[in-house]
């Protein structure tokens, strides 16, 4: 499948994600760690209600087996009144196509569009036969151009996109300058275990370790402060 080649404008991208104090993600028991409160989950379902679509990587398809919808029947409601349709289109991204089909990510909230898979020309042929009628799968050559694939999703009419994780799919798009902006939320939780996920991997960050971003703006929502940064701007 070739991609097209018209130019159209690159969503907005947002990165949204719950770290502890001292900079995980997660911690390593079975169980998803809840860093957030109720306050902030529902901070969290009006972003995704106010987006066009949501991507998450294929390893937290796998760890965390997410439905990624909106939760809220109001706000449900208030896309379909808007002309949108009840829940935003859902996307992920995989190299070599591990995904399992039974995961709730391809059963819930996907009535009205099926979720977009970008992979590798190389995955593209697994990721197809494992997620037949489930999925559409995009290849997007020998690697995932995260570039290509903003400009893939333009050309789709996505303006607002919401990256929910997990750590390489945060780390891709605020090395490659993709990110507009960074809603991180600290939950007062201490991890302490090396083994732990991240909240980024190690990577080559525009301007270095001395470049300051722009902070935007900082809110209380009980005992979790969500933090507001314009990563492309400079203080």
């Amino acid at each position: 499948m070739s991609l097209p080649h018209r130019v159209m404008t690159r969503p907005f991208v947002l990165l949204s994600v719950a770290v502890s104090i001292d900079g995980y993600i997660d911690d390593t028991s079975p169980q998803r760690l809840l860093l957030s409160n109720p306050e902030d989950f529902d901070r969290v379902d009006r972003l995704r209600a106010d987006a066009d679509a949501i991507l998450i990587g294929a390893a937290t398809i796998r760890s965390d087996n997410p439905r990624l919808i909106v939760k809220s029947p109001d706000r449900q409601q208030e896309r379909l009144v808007a002309g949108r349709t009840a829940q935003p289109l859902k996307v992920t991204v995989t190299a070599g196509g591990d995904l399992d089909p039974a995961a709730a990510f391809w059963h819930h909230g996907t009535a009205e569009h099926r979720p977009l898979v970008y992979t590798t020309t190389a995955g593209a042929p697994k990721t197809s036969e494992r997620l037949s009628g489930l999925a559409e799968v995009v290849p997007l050559g020998e690697r995932v151009d995260f570039g290509v694939l903003l400009d893939d999703l333009g050309n789709r009419g996505i303006q607002r996109l919401m990256v929910e994780g997990g750590s390489h799919m945060h780390t891709a798009f605020l090395s490659t300058g993709l990110a507009d902006e960074l809603q991180l939320a600290i939950g007062p939780n201490l991890i302490g275990d090396s083994n732990a996920p991240r909240l980024l991997n190690p990577a080559q960050f525009p301007g270095g370790s001395t470049r300051r971003m722009k902070l935007a703006e900082v809110t209380q929502l009980g005992d979790v402060a969500v933090l507001r940064y314009h990563p492309k701007e400079s203080q």
